[in-house]
């Protein structure tokens, strides 16, 4: 099949990208989204329409595709799409059975549909490894891939990661061969490449001068179509481009949103939908849609959220009430023995503000009732921390108790600075079903929290303004157990997501060396906590999760 050379609907030069928002093993829906997606691009006067990776049974499936049923219902949904779609090509990421002796059961596939039927199929080639990626553990790569015939063109249909490894672009390849390099060298003239690549911070930017680096060097134009939403921890932008062959950009679809584009294939025009700009802009957008298909993916319809009048709490509110809606979003204030009365007052502040719904339930008998049990066996102790975290359990308990009561998630208010270094009590103000801003350092916390006050001032100036706090004894303050966030943050940077040692962090940001040291070590004593974290959203290039695989048992190196 991959051989036969096609010339399809010679007469129509428009062709679509489908940037549609899939949900992983949804197939009646994502079918359902792609038929209607198709027939719009042929009312519209294309003649092909291009959808993202996988996107018939969503992205990422990690394991599911082991499943025999999985596999039998993505064809199944391709020869439903085939015959609803007539009039017009469509193309589809899907996965197939493979034939290699690999021992890998499946392959990444992209698949032409045309007059109801499958006329050609390509697989992808190279399959990524490293930080959020997997692939290798669950596909066959492709041993060679062909071109097809369109509007006069010779088409490079690549899947995703193929068109990442132009070596005049990246310093150091990750793979010997170069998918894209090769179809042109057998008379590509226009690629395409369907994709679910990841959002994070700059990634859009990085995208396109990749893109626009291909379109050049071969001078061809290029055609990207990315998934859309968010699954699990990965939230996927949108932002689908094309490029002429100077590298400029001729079309694009928005951000976080679905879109449907088109452009003309011969005269390289098409639609310019304007894209979220900025980094803090972008991230907040990527943030409300990540919890919002987290949470409707998952089934669940409301949020609740321990409000402790704090900045962390406040912007994970404000996330969940753009998300969901505020009728949607209970917040739950929780005074104990050393809550002040402004942090009282704030919480309630900001539930009025969203006009979300607000509970006011004191831990204090919860607390001494605790320490009237415990009494006994901790006689002749000195109290410490120990305390401290059964007020911050008693918490999470309620919280649970309310999750159970009215079946809402959970939404945990921990950002990555008190995550990295463990600045967080396990199963105490750990506990939800998702963790909002857990890859937000704190420093862009206090950033989003005053965009989100440029929209529509909500979140009190006093959450803005006063030291953090715990409040979990008398006068406490965040500064009394860590460094200034902003020196706190850069080390994180460094260490986490750069994996610098801690002597070059010292000397390159002129930072004490025991300082840095203690940090690091804070980091890696941390990481039982991490690996019992509610997932959160990825929206960096190096998030606490199952892209960041470290040992539990293992000595710091510091």
């Amino acid at each position: 099949m991959a051989r036969v050379r096609l010339a399809l609907y010679t007469k129509h030069v428009k062709i679509a990208l489908g940037q549609i928002n899939p949900t992983v093993g949804d197939f009646a829906g994502n079918a359902a989204k792609i038929i209607e997606f198709s027939r719009r691009a042929k009312a519209a006067g294309a003649g092909l329409v291009l959808f993202p990776e996988l996107s018939v049974g969503g992205y990422p499936p990690r394991d599911l595709v082991e499943r025999p049923s999985f596999v039998a219902r993505n064809r199944e949904s391709v020869e439903r799409i085939a015959a609803e779609t007539s009039g017009v090509a469509v193309i589809c990421g899907l996965v197939t059975p493979a034939e290699s002796d690999t021992g890998k059961s499946v392959m990444n596939s992209a698949a032409l549909l045309m007059d109801g039927r499958l006329v050609f199929l390509q697989s992808k080639m190279l399959l990524p490894t490293y930080d959020v990626f997997d692939e290798m553990r669950n596909f066959a790569p492709a041993k060679s891939q062909e071109l097809f015939n369109l509007c006069g063109n010779r088409m490079a249909l690549t899947i995703c990661e193929d068109a990442w490894n132009d070596k005049l672009f990246w310093p150091k390849r990750l793979y010997p061969l170069d998918p894209v390099e090769s179809l042109v060298r057998t008379g590509g003239n226009f690629v395409l490449n369907i994709s679910a690549s990841p959002f994070w911070i700059g990634k859009r930017e990085l995208r396109r001068d990749m893109l626009a680096s291909i379109a050049r060097q071969y001078k061809v134009p290029v055609a990207m179509v990315n998934q859309v939403g968010g699954n699990d921890s990965l939230l996927f932008d949108g932002s689908s481009l094309v490029l002429n062959p100077e590298g400029q950009v001729i079309a694009q679809g928005r951000s976080f949103e679905e879109d449907l584009i088109y452009f003309d294939s011969k005269t390289l025009t098409g639609d310019l939908h304007e894209q979220i700009a900025g980094d803090d802009v972008s991230v907040y957008g990527a943030l409300v849609l990540g919890t919002r298909d987290y949470m409707h993916k998952c089934g669940f319809q409301k949020a609740i959220i321990g409000l402790s009048g704090g900045i962390d709490s406040a912007l994970t509110a404000v996330i969940a009430a753009d998300a969901v809606g505020p009728e949607n979003v209970i917040g739950v204030g929780m005074p104990g023995p050393y809550s002040t009365q402004g942090s009282i007052d704030d919480a309630r502040a900001l539930a009025r503000n969203l006009g979300i719904r607000f509970e006011l339930l004191s831990i204090n008998h919860v607390y001494e009732a605790y320490r009237q049990t415990l009494e006994s066996v901790f006689s002749g102790c000195n109290e410490d921390v120990t305390e401290e975290n059964i007020q911050s359990r008693a918490r999470g308990t309620l919280l649970m108790a309310l999750s159970n009561k009215f079946g809402a998630i959970v939404l945990s208010t921990g950002n990555k600075s008190e995550l990295g270094v463990g600045y967080c009590t396990l199963y105490g103000d750990m506990v939800g079903g998702l963790a909002v801003i857990s890859d937000v350092p704190k420093t862009l916390v206090y950033r989003l929290s005053e965009y989100a006050n440029t929209r529509r001032a909500v979140i009190p100036q006093a959450s803005l303004e006063k030291p953090p706090s715990a409040e979990l004894r008398p006068n406490q303050k965040d500064s009394d157990s860590l460094p200034p966030y902003e020196i706190l943050d850069a080390v994180l940077e460094d260490y986490v997501e750069d994996l610098h040692s801690a002597e070059r962090i010292a000397a390159d940001r002129g930072f004490d060396p025991e300082l840095v040291r203690r940090v690091i070590r804070m980091v890696d004593r941390a990481e039982y906590k991490r690996q019992q974290a509610a997932p959160g959203i990825k929206i960096s290039p190096k998030a606490f999760g199952y892209g960041r695989r470290f040992p539990i048992a293992a000595k710091s190196e510091v």
